[in-house]
Parts: C-alpha cells; structure tokens; sequence
C-alpha cells in the first residue's frame, strides 16, 4: 500500500514483497527444523539472529547513512536538494522524508529507513554536480517512490535470512554448538569425531543452500521494485525523459569513477538508484545483479513517454 496519495500503489510489487516474505518465513522456518535435526542448540541460534534482525531492520537508515558517509541536512544548508524534495512532497501528497547528503564523488542517491515516518532520502555531491534541476527531480521521485511503496523496509528484512545463513557456521563454534567436536581425541571415539564432521558439513550445506536461494529471492524483487520506482517517478513528474538521461548520464559517469571507490559504494547496491558497478560486461554480477538492465529500463521509460503522448 503507497503511503504518498498521488504515487498509486503497485500491485505487482506488493505482491511480489509478500511472495518473498513468504518463502523466506518458509525457508527460515525449514533451517530451524534442520538445525534441531542436526542437534544444534536451537536457542541460541534464535536468540542471535533475533538480535541481528533487530539492529539490521532498527538502524538500517543509520547504517546506510553510517556505510557511504552521509549525514542529515538542513534547508539552510542543502537548499537545492530540499527545495527539490520538497516540491516533490507536495505534489505526490505525502511527508517529507529527512534529507541527507554523502560527500563522494560517485553519482548515487538512495532511500533507506523502516517507515515513512523514519525514511531518509540521501543524494551524493556527485549526484548533485551532474545533473540539471529536471534529472535530479526525477531521480528524487524515483527514490521517494521507494518510500512511499515501503519496499526499502521489505529488502531489509528480505535480505536478513541470507546475513544470518553466513553467520551460522561462525556461531556454531563461537557458542560451543558442535556438542563437543574436536575434543574428542581418543582412539576409541572417531565414530563421535566422525558424527560431528557430518553434522558440520550438513550445517554447511544448508548454510550454502539458504543463502543461494535468498540471494535469488531478494535480487529479483530488487529488480523489479527498481522498475516500479522508475515507473512511478515518471509519472509523478510526468517527464520519463528526465529520468531516462539522468539514467544514461550517471551510467556513463560511473565508468569514470575510481575503482576503489566504487568497490567500497558496492556493498548498498540493492539501495542505490543504479548499481555502482562500472566495465564488467555481461557476467554472473550482472545477471544476478540488484538493478535490471539499463536498456530495460530506459526501454520502459519511453513506453510511458510514448503513453503520455510524447515522442520517444
């Protein structure tokens, strides 16, 4: 349900949020019942990834601004970025998210928090240096349109099950949980060693299964809620041709952008308006990736030019 009155609701997209959830509540389900399989101790496990869960869903917008280094703005300091988001606001009909700024020279913006009530909307001074006041208000809509559909809050959640199937190795030997393993050093107990090498190896292999299947998961609804974003900011501002050269100008300019730093941008991928990913060609990244092609979603931008009764 979209919490802005004048950015409808997109039902291919809540139905894929709730389908996701689904499976992974399902798939999460499935790992406890194997971990009380294989005898691992169950509570703590739960107790852990509980925690995980909560710092990750709580502080997620803290997190986000914490890892590009951005920080929360006034209108007195951030005039053009406010009065952007402002007008925005006021044409989709709905709060104001809190307005911050990363000093890097990668061109990005992202939305993150776990409500409306607790969103950010965060652009870059590369962002802001490249793009003219029409690109940068179509990218603003894209990101309030994330906001307003709550699909920032599902991917935080969505992505949690993966984080905790990489951990559960690591928290089995940090807790004791192997029951033991390795501390049997007697000839007469290699069937106990041998019980235990199984059981690690099982763990690992649900481990490995686990992250696999979330990682599908939560990369093809990244995809698609990228799509519904691009949509519905194109039809807020009703310039699909805006968002479509801030697109291919910011596309561009990544390539240009150190390698360094956009390896250390990669990491909130799924949050960005378009991957920091530069010169790799078709491969598994880009296959997988969280973001669907350029040319898809410039093709989609001038189907809803073409449906507003402009030329593409």
């Amino acid at each position: 349900m979209s919490t802005a009155r004048n950015i409808p609701s997109d039902r291919g997209l809540t139905l894929r949020m709730f389908t996701t959830g689904l499976l992974l509540v399902v798939l999460y389900g499935a790992v406890v019942g194997l971990l009380i399989a294989f005898g691992v101790s169950t509570v703590a496990v739960l107790v852990f990834a509980a925690i995980i869960l909560f710092v990750q869903y709580w502080f997620s917008d803290r997190i986000a601004l914490f890892g590009m280094g951005g920080r929360l703005v006034t209108p007195e300091e951030e005039p053009r970025l406010h009065g952007v988001i402002d007008r925005l606001c006021a044409l989709a009909d709905m709060k104001k998210p809190r307005v911050a700024i990363a000093n890097t020279d990668v061109p990005n913006a992202f939305a993150t928090g776990r409500s409306p009530d607790t969103a950010v909307v965060c652009a870059t001074r590369g962002l802001l240096r490249r793009l003219d006041e029409a690109e940068l208000e179509a990218v603003l809509a894209h990101e309030l349109s994330h906001v307003a559909h709550r699909d920032v809050a599902v991917m935080t959640i969505a992505s949690f099950l993966g984080v905790v199937a990489g951990l559960i190795t690591r928290i089995m030997f940090w807790t004791g949980m192997m029951g033991g393993f390795g501390n049997n050093r007697g000839g007469n107990n290699n069937g106990g060693n041998d019980n235990a090498a199984l059981v690690e190896l099982g763990v690992l292999v649900v481990s490995v299964v686990v992250y696999a299947i979330s990682f599908l998961l939560t990369r093809a609804l990244s995809r698609y809620r990228e799509l519904a974003a691009d949509r519905s900011g194109a039809l807020l501002t009703g310039q699909p041709s805006a968002l479509a050269s801030a697109l291919v100008k910011v596309t561009g300019d990544l390539s240009r952008i150190p390698t360094r730093d956009l390896r250390a941008a990669e990491s909130f991928n799924a949050f960005y308006f378009t991957p920091a990913i530069a010169g790799r060609g078709v491969s598994l990244s880009t296959i997988f990736s969280t973001h669907p092609s350029l040319d898809t979603r410039l093709a989609q931008l001038a189907r809803i030019e073409a449906e507003l009764g402009r030329p593409s």
